[in-house]
């Protein structure tokens, strides 16, 4: 999806800070909010795609202001109402509405060690054959999806090479919207730095991005 979402390469951002010794969680509500996101994922009302693609809803403004669990929070309550889980009116008061059922949650305290192990999104392979192979080059696609995309905006139109083939994914820009798994080959791909930054890049450096068989087209 096209805007300050997809941050990868913009310009004008600042250099990274980077934190010694960072905790795992700045503070208890974060923590409270990565418990609160499992729990709810519990209930597989959602997908993790379907949830980064809602995250890509938040408007502009408060994106660059927000911090990652806000994020996080802001999609849950979107994602929550637009599943019938929830009205706008209870997340507004704090209370249930007069009458709704308490649902007993999926989740429960000894089934959270499996529910951290689960989330593998590779399935078998189809019998079809993959398109591409290591040492080809390729050209990734220019486009401008609509919806998710895992296809970088910096990489698109630039020209690499396959590295590795890792298998048969879940295609997220189709499971973002609920149309799907519709697994795809997924590779990995080496793209020269200066492919993709110009001449003031490092004729060293390269950069690998996993790419699905819709983003790519031969060269």
């Amino acid at each position: 999806m096209n805007g300050v979402h997809d941050m990868g390469g913009m310009q004008g951002m600042g250099p990274i800070q980077r934190e010694q010794n960072e905790p795992v969680f700045h503070s208890p509500w974060e923590g409270r909010m990565f418990a609160i996101d499992r729990s709810l994922a519990a209930w597989r009302k959602w997908n993790i795609d379907a949830g980064r693609h809602q995250i890509e809803l938040i408007p502009s403004a408060d994106y660059l202001r927000m911090s990652y669990y806000e994020k996080w929070l802001t999609r849950n309550i979107e994602l929550l109402v637009k599943q019938g889980l929830v009205t706008r009116e209870e997340i507004d008061s704090g209370k249930p509405a007069p009458g709704s059922t308490k649902a007993t949650p999926p989740l429960t305290l000894s089934g959270v060690p499996a529910s951290l192990r689960r989330g593998s999104y590779m399935r078998p392979e189809a019998n079809s054959k993959a398109r591409f192979k290591s040492g080809q080059h390729v050209r990734a696609r220019n486009m401008n999806p609509l919806g998710h995309t895992r296809l970088p905006r910096y990489a698109r139109g630039k020209a690499g090479t396959v590295v590795q083939n890792r298998g048969f994914f879940v295609f997220p820009d189709a499971n973002a919207l609920f149309l799907g798994e519709q697994p795809q080959y997924l590779y990995s791909v080496r793209f020269a730095a200066r492919e993709l930054w110009g001449e003031q890049a490092s004729p060293r450096d390269s950069v690998y991005i996993d790419m699905w068989d819709s983003y790519l087209e031969h060269i």
